[in-house]
């Protein structure tokens, strides 16, 4: 059923850019941008509830500690909470050296004034100019031609210079965004730009920051980073201005256009943590800085700590982080697919500290942001043997052999479906405790005596079977071996041992071996598995359960 107003004829399709020479796509990244937060602005401005004092602090404290070093803090002239913060932030010496503080203003000059007035005694900062330069914003919300939008960046930029002089004690960076740019002209985008250098007289000494933000995102990345492109070429002395990005995420493109837009020659980007910002938000930093790092690039951020990262933008946001976001979800290093979680168990299994990461499904290190590898592995009726086997191998050291991993995976699939959810480690515990440990035994060991004579080992025993006091005795060219002799020959059952193993729980003399062993009766498959610090005793009680297990399935079938 389609309704009249889902009906695509009335959008018109972005049109691309006039750039047949374009070079980005021939470019790699090979160093991170200046990174600009706008958390505390263009973040705050988005949210239901805007940050208290305190939050705004907290927030600022955290982008210090990630290592920001241009941070936009408001925007004083629109609101006396804005103002008072800037205040706050000078009075109270909270910005480091190296840190520069930024704001924003309309090309107003009594806003520009006033925001001015909230920088009085700051070290140094950034002070962010803008006016709409797009076409839908002169023809329908300014209503005015291209002339009176230069008249406007002019004459803002004009107030800027006198403002500042008046306040030399400030080394002062000067910032200036064609607003909606992608929606703007490239040609007029530039002219706007040159007349505001034209006032500005930067120099390559002494630049100035031109902003192109992707206030809408409109078209596909490429385009993007052809306007870009375009842009750098034709700006005049291109060297006095460091191009910068600030791209919105409404096609859900805004990590992709800011990297193929640095790849363009963009040297700065604007973003906040996590992606906050208005509509789908603002370039998430996080996500392309993690990316740089991913390809062994340093992204001159530290996100080390990132649970915490996202502990402190939640409380101040109010906002939680989807588990799938990237790099800062709860499960983006998780897997519960069964063929992932044996490719990740395998690739971990061999991996030796200080080589080349190169694990399936994990493009970095979870550890390397705080995670652990118990946070990798999940187990769901989606998952495999490799998932459980992991389970059981890192958080209680019990390396499963393969086909141990095969049957006790249909173990736990079969809790999952019960279930219809998640199983965590100590219910996987659980079951395999309950299912090979301390599961109950149709046959245990009395007591016993080993002889060896030329290499052949006699076995004899007392076994209870079926509450039964039974005595055995069996050669064998071991233990085990002379064992199992003697069993067939008890009970009269034919059966063969198909698989054994076993392996130290525990590092020391004092560590316990775990044996798995496998036997087949008339096709039939049953395993056991026990725990003692004599390897013999383990050996032979492995068996037993497997036995036991067998021994069950007869009676109830009889």
């Amino acid at each position: 059923m389609s309704s009249s107003r889902f009906d695509h004829r009335k959008y018109k399709s972005f049109q691309p850019i006039d750039i047949k020479d374009r070079t980005w796509p021939d470019k790699v990244i090979s160093e991170a941008p200046r990174w600009c937060s706008v958390d505390l602005r263009d973040g705050n401005q988005a949210l239901i509830e805007p940050m208290s004092v305190a939050q705004k602090k907290k927030m600022f404290e955290l982008l210090v500690e990630v290592g920001f070093k241009e941070i936009e803090v408001g925007f004083p002239a629109a609101s006396q909470p804005d103002f008072d913060f800037v205040r706050s932030l000078i009075e109270e010496g909270k910005i480091p050296e190296d840190v520069t503080i930024q704001v924003l203003t309309q090309a107003r000059p009594e806003l520009i004034r006033r925001t001015f007035e909230s920088l009085k005694g700051a070290r140094r900062a950034i002070l962010h100019l803008y006016n709409s330069t797009s076409i839908v914003q002169r023809e329908k919300v300014f209503k005015t031609d291209k002339a009176g939008i230069v008249d406007i960046a002019v004459t803002g930029a004009k107030e800027v210079v006198n403002c500042a002089a008046q306040q030399a004690e400030t080394e002062w960076i000067f910032q200036y965004s064609p607003e909606s740019f992608t929606g703007t002209e490239i040609d007029f985008a530039v002219e706007v730009c040159d007349a505001v250098n034209a006032v500005w007289q930067p120099t390559p000494e002494n630049p100035v920051i031109i902003n192109l933000p992707a206030t809408v995102e409109m078209a596909t990345p490429n385009v993007y980073a052809d306007q870009i492109e375009l842009f750098g070429r034709l700006i005049k002395n291109r060297d006095s201005v460091i191009i910068s990005l600030h791209t919105h995420n409404d096609r859900s493109c805004a990590v992709g256009a800011a990297e193929l837009a640095v790849m363009a020659g963009a040297q700065r980007v604007e973003g906040t943590l996590l992606g906050n910002g208005e509509r789908t938000g603002n370039m998430d930093i996080v996500i392309m800085a993690m990316n740089l790092y991913s390809q062994g690039i340093d992204p001159e951020l530290d996100l080390h700590d990132m649970d915490r990262i996202v502990s402190v933008v939640r409380e101040c946001t109010q906002i939680d982080v989807h588990p799938r976001q990237a790099w800062s979800g709860d499960l983006v290093f998780t897997a519960f697919s069964g063929s992932h979680q044996d490719a990740i168990k395998k690739c971990l299994d061999i991996y030796e500290e200080g080589t080349p990461w190169e694990i399936a499904y994990l493009p970095i290190d979870p550890r390397d942001i705080g995670r652990t590898y118990q946070d990798v592995i999940r187990v769901n009726s989606q998952s495999g043997k490799g998932g459980v086997a992991y389970v059981l191998a890192n958080k209680f050291g019990f390396e499963l052999p393969r086909w141990l991993q095969i049957e006790f995976s249909r173990v736990v699939q079969k809790s999952t479906e019960d279930s219809g959810g998640e199983i965590h480690p100590d219910e996987i515990w659980d079951l395999f405790n309950n299912h090979y440990l301390n599961n109950e035994k149709m046959l245990s060991l009395e007591n016993f005596t080993i002889e060896k004579q030329e290499g052949r080992e006699t076995f004899k025993a007392h076994i209870d079977y079926f509450g039964k006091d039974i005595a055995i005795s069996g050669e064998g060219d071991g233990v085990l071996g002379a064992f199992v002799e003697g069993l067939k020959s008890a009970i009269n059952l034919d059966f063969e041992i198909m698989e054994y193993g076993e392996h130290a729980l525990g590092q020391g003399a004092d560590a316990e071996a775990v044996t798995y062993i496998q036997i087949r009766c008339e096709g039939r498959r049953y395993s056991g598995v026990a725990i003692s610090k004599d390897i013999i005793a383990s050996s032979l009680n492995a068996f037993m359960g497997a036995a036991s297990q067998m021994l069950s399935e007869q009676q109830v079938a009889a």
